[in-house]
């Protein structure tokens, strides 16, 4: 079945609302104020049936400007615009910003309703179409049907529901496969049932009983009900007018403007990258970060706008713009967006995202456009490929990717696939979240690996290994440990570095002490040996040893590195010979004895407490006891 969502756009009391009833038998002024007032202050919807079977949800939207925010947030998913103009007024403010809006959505199809048909005489009414036709030359309306009618009499209605439903036969239908969202248009609470948000389903189908989040807040809840058009249905379709219950949630919780979407699907962001065309009657031109306040599907948050090529956009005038948002935005490249002046609050422009959450830090400006023009106007592989190369060594996943670029998953991965298959881009596993990463960027990362290896080994010919720790310390700070895992595994698998425990090397080298070296290092090891379990300071062994001092330290971390002395304490080492002999006793003491003390540390190794308590620390640390009290039993 084709499902349709359409908005009404025009001037205040020029008969929105009694035409909707006359084509729907509802009623959408729901508030005792809008009774009262006798006009619309909120949205209004209700259920318009085709004679082909299609089902429409009908937006109704207040025409007063004082709302126009709420009429932004009513068409912001309409797929027809019905332009409603009073035959007895003609073209007024309001509907002049209304067709503004409309364009800027790039709302594609739509009928005039020339309502009020039966106030006016023939030839007056003749003389209100040609001039409606006139005015809407060169907007996406040009040449769509006028039909007059009045939503009193019920004069005209036939054509006009026939006009509608020959605007809807070439309407192309939403994305049921994109990505979930539901722009919130309202929030309320059924006795029973908790907290009820309703909207346009621009994209996806959602299930009863599925997790669903609300964003920017991240909120999460779970599907108790879905209703369409008032009725309970297990599943809603992208066009939908839709309700979704999710009472885990508090009314607070959600407001007009969020989005409702799949969890981990979409990522809140305060900024924006677009292209952002001014309208020609605009009243003034956009000088460089200018407050404006930016409307996206059902929300308008203030924003600024930075121009990267300019200090002023003129009236008419076409470019590319940083936006900054002071609320973050769950938007999706390709979505149309509209732009309203700070104050007084008048629609200026709007344009189409192109990057919903660009990477933070300054970047040149004309890369930046180099790089806007190419998501605007590029291929999906050339689209793709630029934000592989903007995300650095972030590695993209297929969801992120279809987040960032205005295309289907079909084209996303037959994109992926080219670059891979030609060497622009690496998948990091076989998994589908294990992401991708630009070739550019691998190759970089792995210079930048073997050349701080190489540097490393030249600066420190006697140490095995530089701590992979340090080795990412030195590496660019944006570098996830993910990447930097998959960098060391992929350089070992092809055998150009060892990883052996913490440290990584280069595989070619091998640390060759030199005869002298190797004379400093038979001494140190023998008075390490000699001393047994008494060893010598350190620095009084360095001293003795050499004069250069730099060399002892080098070849003693060698010894170090290489197991042959042991690290038992602060400034104490034993050789490992010793080191296993104090282990191999304090084990046999424990077939004997169920404990042992500092007391009994002293008279089994000949030592004072200087050495005993410091091993007997160790011996605890490497699991060989356990400290119960002031005594040691064996470690179980």
């Amino acid at each position: 079945m084709h499902h349709l969502a359409i908005g009404t756009a025009g001037h205040i009391d020029h008969g929105k609302t009694t035409l909707v009833k006359a084509l729907t038998g509802t009623d959408t002024d729901r508030l005792k104020e809008e009774k009262e007032r006798g006009i619309s202050i909120e949205l209004g919807f209700a259920l318009l049936n085709l004679p082909d079977g299609t089902r429409a949800g009908i937006v109704d939207v207040p025409g007063h400007e004082r709302f126009v925010k709420t009429m932004v947030a009513g068409v912001g998913g309409i797929d027809l615009v019905i332009l409603v103009i009073a035959a007895d007024e003609g073209i007024m403010p309001q509907t002049r910003e209304h067709l503004h809006i409309c364009e800027l959505l790039q709302i594609k199809h739509g009928v005039v309703a020339l309502t009020k048909a039966d106030l006016v005489e023939a030839e007056w009414l003749d003389l209100v179409q040609a001039d409606v036709a006139e005015f809407l030359k060169g907007t996406f309306l040009a040449g769509c049907p006028i039909v007059p009618c009045s939503g009193t009499t019920g004069e005209g209605l036939p054509a006009l529901r026939e006009a509608i439903q020959a605007q809807a036969a070439v309407v192309e239908t939403k994305r049921p496969q994109g990505i979930v969202r539901l722009p919130v248009d309202r929030v309320f609470s059924i006795k029973g049932f908790g907290t009820v948000v309703t909207g346009t389903l621009w994209s996806g189908t959602l299930s009863v009983g599925e997790e669903v989040a609300i964003l920017p807040r991240g909120l999460r809840s779970r599907i108790r009900r879905l209703q369409v058009h008032g009725e309970t249905v297990e599943r809603a379709e992208a066009g939908q007018r839709t309700a979704v219950n999710i009472p885990e949630l508090e009314v607070a919780d959600v407001e007009r403007g969020d989005v409702l979407c799949r969890p981990d699907t979409l990522r809140p962001s305060h900024s924006a990258e677009a292209a952002l065309s001014l309208l020609s009657d605009a009243p003034r031109p956009l000088r460089n970060r200018a407050r404006v306040r930016f409307h996206l599907g059902t929300s308008e948050i203030l924003a600024r706008v930075v121009l990267l090529d300019r200090e002023e956009l003129p009236p008419g005038a076409r470019a590319y713009a940083h936006l900054r948002l002071e609320k973050p935005s769950a938007a999706l490249a390709g979505d149309r967006y509209v732009v309203r002046s700070y104050s007084p609050a008048v629609t200026i422009g709007g344009g189409t995202i192109l990057d919903p959450d660009p990477p933070r830090g300054r970047r040149p400006r004309a890369r930046l456009i180099e790089h806007l023009q190419v998501l605007e106007r590029g291929r999906p592989t050339e689209r793709v490929e630029r934000h592989l190369l903007d995300s650095g060594f972030a590695p993209m996943t297929l969801a992120e990717l279809r987040a960032r670029c205005d295309l289907d998953p079909a084209a996303v991965l037959d994109a992926l696939r080219q670059l891979v298959e030609s060497g622009r881009a690496v998948q990091l596993g076989p998994k589908e979240g294990a992401g991708v990463l630009h070739a550019d960027r691998v190759d970089a990362l792995q210079n930048d690996v073997l050349g701080r290896l190489a540097d490393f080994h030249a600066k420190e010919p006697l140490k095995d290994g530089l701590a992979k720790e340090e080795l990412r310390s030195k590496l660019p700070d944006q570098l996830p440990p993910g990447t930097f895992a998959w960098m060391l595994g992929r350089l070992a698998s092809e055998g150009r570095i060892a990883v052996e425990r913490d440290k990584v090397r280069l595989a070619s080298f091998r640390p060759k002490l030199s005869a002298a070296e190797e004379d400093i290092k038979a001494k140190i090891e023998g008075a390490f040996r000699d001393g047994g379990f008494q060893p010598p300071a350190p620095d009084a062994v360095l001293g003795g040893q050499t004069d250069d001092r730099k060399t002892g330290q080098a070849v003693f971390r060698r010894l170090v590195d290489d197991g042959i002395l042991v690290k038992v304490g602060e400034g104490v080492f034993l050789h490992r010979e010793s080191h296993q002999a104090m282990r191999d006793r304090v084990v046999a003491h424990f077939q004997k004895q169920p404990s042992i003390n500092v007391g009994t540390m002293k008279e089994l190794f000949g030592v004072s407490r200087k050495y005993a308590i410091p091993y007997l620390e160790h011996l605890d640390a490497i699991r060989v006891t356990r400290r119960q009290g002031d005594e040691r039993v064996p470690y179980k």
